[in-house]
């Protein structure tokens, strides 16, 4: 959620036009995240969060918008876009697509406690359980294709010790390929940034621009490296304990799941230490953006690469 696109206060004001929010009171750039450019805004009738889509084109933008309001009417704490004038949820701003939502009470933690861990596999779990009712579908633009085309892209750059790293590990995840795992949409992205608490209550999940149709357990695995993680990169197994009992409440794991697990919490180390190298090692120009440390998730990796499966 960085800002690549500048808006003005004057192209602010004609943009709420086209909606009955009232009168502009007050915006400003947010500056968390790498993706697309977010402001918050305040008018006479309330908070709200801009959006402006830099990576996805305006057909692609209904199937984030959409899942979003199809959650939030399945009392799945998240944002619901906000309808224009036209009752359209996507418009156009600076030549970039853009969406208001409103603005989610509560904010972020950097490290969970249990009963948080719970909550976010509690909904996570109740999101897979409603995922196959929903009528669009996209896919992982961030998988497997992505992943063998992102580290040749990288490997020149990268230590001896890092491109072998790299290297095995995508040799052994294309040897999983083919794993026959439940599926549906998924969030892929669910870091503790993309939540917000009120204490220890979730009142909303955020950031759906990397959602799509995956299987279930790749997105636990997500979930679980982002919430569980220790400083010395291990998995703290009380919190994972958390997270899965929270998310059993709504979806069973399945046999072959539960096999897969090791693979799967490697598979999503592997993701995000590679666009974090991609944002690091090509960045994009923006007026406020924020590159996340890659060994980071080098080192998940590495730990992971010792995991057993679940019981």
């Amino acid at each position: 959620m960085s800002v690549y696109t500048v808006v003005s206060q004057a192209e602010l004001e004609a943009f709420l036009t086209q909606y009955n929010l009232g009168k502009l009171v007050d915006f400003k750039g947010i500056s968390e995240g790498i993706e697309n450019t977010n402001y918050f805004v305040t008018t006479t009738q309330g908070e709200f969060v801009l959006t402006l889509f830099e990576q996805h084109t305006a057909d692609e933008l209904p199937f984030f918008l959409e899942l979003m309001a199809y959650l939030a009417e399945h009392e799945i704490p998240s944002a619901h876009p906000l309808a224009d004038k036209e009752n359209h949820y996507l418009r156009e701003l600076n030549g970039k697509p853009a969406a208001l939502v409103r603005r989610l009470a509560g904010k972020s933690v950097l490290t969970p406690n249990l009963t948080q861990c719970c909550e976010i596999g509690c909904a996570l779990g109740q999101f897979h359980a409603v995922s196959p009712e929903f009528n669009y579908s996209r896919e992982n633009g961030r998988g497997l294709k992505w992943w063998q085309a992102t580290s040749q892209r990288v490997m020149s750059q990268l230590s001896a010790e890092d491109a072998a790293l790299l290297k095995n590990e995508v040799d052994f995840q294309l040897q999983h390929k083919d794993l026959d795992l439940p599926g549906g949409v998924t969030h892929a992205d669910l870091f503790c940034d993309n939540a917000l608490f009120q204490g220890d209550r979730l009142s909303g999940i955020l950031d759906f621009y990397f959602a799509c149709n995956d299987s279930f357990l790749f997105d636990v695995a997500v979930t679980v490296n982002a919430w569980c993680t220790l400083e010395d990169s291990s998995l703290d197994e009380k919190r994972v304990e958390a997270v899965l009992k929270g998310y059993t409440k709504h979806r069973g794991l399945t046999t072959e799941e539960k096999q897969a697990w090791p693979a799967m919490l490697r598979a999503a180390a592997l993701r995000f230490w590679l666009s974090r190298l991609q944002d690091k090692l090509f960045p994009r120009e923006g007026e406020m953006t924020q590159v996340k440390d890659p060994d980071e998730y080098k080192n998940i990796l590495k730990n992971r690469l010792t995991v057993a499966a679940l019981s």
